[in-house]
């Protein structure tokens, strides 16, 4: 029980997180539109921090906020057939993209470490500060993944016989 509190307190700290990108970008597109056309001062640094949000907010929030029954999928042969096959094709999935991401990992970690060398124009923010949500976000998606292996093969996968989630999968299903 005490797992499944802290669960719910960081998946609640990862949406105040997402929820203060959002603020931030938002306050920053504000400024850059009354920087260029109210003062008609044009800035630079307004742009990119809305660009730097944007990254981080988006790869944020698909490694910790959004929850799987969220995804948009194209899932019409899915939803087709019955429980066992739906968990064989659940199972085939989450193996493939174990298997990219794993494949690809080292090679990402590589590149963002490598850009060390470069920042940005206005706020300097090195691009390899900027570009770790990535290797973050990756990760996260290996441990998601494992997790719907694990649950798709020992047939505790959540889902009903019509292919809706159970809300039991989920942090707020948990409460």
């Amino acid at each position: 029980m005490r797992i499944a509190q802290i669960g719910r307190f960081l998946y609640r700290r990862a949406e105040n997180l997402l929820a203060l990108m959002l603020a931030v970008m938002f306050i920053a597109f504000l400024l850059q539109i009354a920087f260029r056309y109210l003062l008609n001062l044009p800035t630079g640094w307004t742009s990119e921090l809305t660009v730097v949000m944007w990254l981080w907010l988006v790869l944020w929030g698909a490694a910790f906020v959004l929850r799987e029954d969220e995804e948009i999928r194209f899932d019409l042969l899915h939803s087709g057939v019955g429980p066992r096959a739906r968990r064989i094709m659940t199972a085939v999935g989450a193996l493939a993209l174990i298997g990219l991401y794993l494949l690809s990992l080292p090679a990402v970690v590589d590149y963002v470490t490598f850009m060390k060398v470069q920042s940005t124009a206005y706020l300097k923010i090195r691009f390899d500060h900027l570009f770790s949500i990535y290797v973050v976000f990756a990760v996260a998606v290996l441990v998601r993944y494992l997790w719907i292996l694990w649950r798709a093969v020992s047939g505790s996968d959540g889902r009903s016989g019509d292919g809706e989630s159970a809300a039991a999968s989920t942090p707020e299903g948990q409460a």
